[in-house]
């Protein structure tokens, strides 16, 4: 079975920042202090694009909860 095509990954940085990152993608979408803050932006990322799976990783590394985001509601929608 394939992966999701929509996903969005919450991981602990070297530094101690949580950062929001796209499966192949070669850098962080955003940085947070917290990771309550780093799932928050997730799912608003997975939110307007969409929907999606959201991973969220502990500081062990391993996926600790994960979630499906609905796709929200777009306030400009396309016209016709």
């Amino acid at each position: 079975m394939a992966g999701q095509a929509n996903s969005r990954d919450v991981v602990r940085q070297e530094d101690g920042q949580w950062a929001v990152t796209k499966p192949g993608g070669s850098r962080a979408s955003a940085l947070f202090s917290t990771q309550d803050e780093a799932v928050k932006r997730a799912a608003e990322i997975l939110a307007a694009d969409g929907g999606g799976e959201l991973r969220v990783h502990g500081t062990d590394g391993k996926v600790r909860d994960q979630r499906t985001i609905a796709p929200g509601n777009d306030s400009y929608p396309p016209a016709g």
